[in-house]
């Protein structure tokens, strides 16, 4: 905590957070559960999927309450906050009845939804078969990744997540940092004899130099290598080879040491 503490109540119990933190941050450190869709800890928050949505108040606001993203509200001193009230619970309902209308065969979904007591939607079913529900998780990895290979494209309902020119984009070095970060598994790829497909692509692998188990692409090797000023060398051996040449570096000085204490010994014991 920094010098100046913040005391929020969450479900009627007190939490202690830092100038800055959303509820969000503190409800997840306190163990409090609050659904998130589009929400990663290693990207900044944009509230599109509304899901984390709270209800607010304070002693100072005469009574007044509100609903906020818990993603993107700071809390402030004082601050009272209700994660599962009725309220919060029926915001919920109707944004997990409009996500089922868009996304009727998304398992995510339909679990999520199930939750609240959504079994079913209330809205016409969209026709398109899409598991994809906007929420932009993948393009703001693509960007923070330094690639902008995809984007967002249309508006209202023609809205989704695009190539450019509805072509295999140029600029995407097969990491699949989309497709793992999605939560709904809307974005398709697989790695089938040493070769990544995705986005219309097929990347050729790098296999590792021990066990011969493929790692990344090799675009994706030369990309991560001159972003870091590092050897391209440096990633052409996978984690587990990596790992067991480290546990066997630690075991043979280990060995070593222990034969230098023995020859060490006093003279006469």
């Amino acid at each position: 905590m920094t010098d100046k503490t913040i005391n929020v109540q969450i479900n009627g119990q007190v939490h202690q957070a830092a100038p800055g933190e959303t509820i969000l941050e503190v409800a997840k450190r306190a163990g409090v559960r609050i659904p998130t869709l589009c929400y990663h800890e290693a990207l900044e928050s944009v509230g599109a999927c509304r899901l984390c949505t709270v209800e607010i108040t304070h002693p100072d606001w005469k009574g007044w309450k509100g609903y906020v993203t818990s993603c993107l509200y700071q809390v402030e001193d004082g601050l009272q906050v209700e994660t599962d009230s009725a309220d919060v619970r029926e915001i919920r309902k109707t944004l997990l009845d409009l996500l089922l209308a868009r996304c009727p065969k998304s398992d995510v979904i339909q679990k999520l939804a199930a939750q609240y007591g959504v079994k079913s939607t209330s809205f016409k079913e969209n026709e398109d078969d899409t598991v994809c529900i906007l929420c932009g998780l993948c393009v703001r990895v693509c960007a923070v990744k330094g690639c902008h290979a995809i984007g967002v494209g249309g508006r209202g309902i023609e809205k989704l997540i695009a190539k450019p020119f509805n072509q295999p984009p140029p600029d995407c070095i097969g990491c699949a940092s989309c497709a793992h970060i999605c939560p709904t598994g809307a974005i398709p790829f697989e790695d089938v004899n040493g070769v990544r497909k995705i986005w219309g692509h097929e990347f050729p692998m790098v296999r590792c130099e021990e066990c011969g188990e493929p790692i990344m692409p090799e675009k994706q090797l030369a990309f991560e290598a001159n972003k870091a000023s590092l050897d391209p060398s440096y990633f052409t051996v996978c984690a587990a080879c990596s790992q067991k040449k480290t546990v066997q570096t630690i075991k043979t000085a280990f060995d070593m040491r222990s034969i230098g204490v023995a020859d060490e010994a006093p003279a006469g014991r």
